[in-house]
Parts: structure tokens; sequence; C-alpha cells
């Protein structure tokens, strides 16, 4: 962020609630969103797909998870809780508020989502021949 500000880098994506100060200051301009619909902390600020890149989706996705073999019961247990969290009215203003989208998905619905996630920026790191560096 500290580059991005300083001019030492072109462009940064980020989740909105991390840079809204900058923007709003004017250290920052918010080119657009990358998500599949206009941001209500933004609403003025156009989508990817509005403005050149049709179809394109980039989204923060939350959620919670269990080591794999855990028992149904505990798993359904963990889903009831987390749905009667997000049905709390101030939760879910707190999560609106971040720029989330506080809905809420049964544990096949949430391992569908990571499966799209993986099979479309897997493809792309493996066409691209993407490796991660560092140690």
């Amino acid at each position: 962020m500290n580059d991005l500000v300083g001019g030492h880098v072109a462009m940064h994506m980020a989740p909105i609630p991390t840079l809204i100060g900058l923007v709003r200051s004017g250290q920052l301009r918010a080119i657009a969103v990358t998500g599949p619909h206009r941001s209500p902390i933004l609403p003025d600020m156009p989508t990817v797909t509005e403005k050149s890149l049709p179809g394109y989706e980039a989204v923060l996705h939350y959620g919670i998870l269990a080591p794999a073999g855990t028992p149904r019961p505990i798993v359904e247990r963990l889903n009831a809780e987390l749905r009667a969290a997000l049905a709390n009215p101030e939760i879910r203003a707190r999560i609106a508020d971040d720029g989330g989208d506080p809905i809420g998905s049964s544990p096949e619905e949430h391992a569908a989502d990571i499966d799209r996630e993986e099979t479309k920026w897997g493809g792309l790191v493996r066409r691209l021949g993407l490796r991660a560096e560092g140690g």
C-alpha cells in the first residue's frame, strides 16, 4: 500500500475497506470494482465488466472451514450457528459496511464455490506458468 501511495507501483487490487480512506482523501484513485455488481460503499464506481472486460469477476470470499473428516453433525451445527449469526441485523450491517455480502450458504454450496474459484484461478496460473517465489 505504501508503494502504491508513493508511486512505486502502478496499481493494486484490495478489498474496498482497506483502501476507502485513501480514496476519499484523494491519495488513491479508484478505477473499478472487481465484483459482479457495484459496491454500496462506492455506488458510482463502475465494475471491471462495465469498464472493459465483460464477464470479469474477482471477489473476496469469506467462509469457515473444518478439517476433512469432521463429522457431519458438527459441520451442520457450525453452519446453523453461522446462519443464525448472519440473521442478526447488527452483524449483517457490519459485514455490509465492510463491503461484504452477508449471505450464508450450505457446506455444499461453499465447497462448490471454492471449486469454481480454484478452477478459474488455478487454470489461469497454470496457463501463464506462474510460480510462487520466496522462501
